[in-house]
């Protein structure tokens, strides 16, 4: 949502040698962000999520992701994809070493 507003990345906003940042709930961070777009007279769309991991199972918590999304968002859910996909055992994310997102977004400009 940041780069789609051209604020920067999360780095930038909430840098990981900053103590307050330490243990937040992404959800924090994302209400933090959704608040900085709307200084800037933006707001989400939509948005595609994809997970990449190899583990865990992430399908039984998809429908609980998406809400909690939209929920700080105040959007929809159905304005919220959430989808997981594996590697095939593939790179870092294939061999369960991490996990990987990748999100895609539409924002728009509101009043302010």
């Amino acid at each position: 949502m940041l780069g789609a507003a051209a604020m920067g990345d999360i780095g930038m906003h909430f840098p990981d040698s900053d103590e307050r940042y330490r243990g937040i709930s992404s959800l924090s961070l994302l209400e933090k962000v959704k608040d900085l777009l709307a200084e800037k007279g933006y707001a989400l769309v939509n948005a595609d999520i994809t997970i990449i991991a190899q583990r865990p199972k992430l399908a039984p918590y998809i429908s609980e992701m998406r809400g909690n999304i939209a929920r700080v968002l105040g959007t929809a859910e159905d304005a919220v994809s959430v989808k997981a996909t594996t590697e095939e055992g593939l790179g870092f994310t294939g061999e369960g070493e991490g996990m990987a997102a990748h999100a895609v977004v539409l924002i728009d400009e509101h009043e302010r």
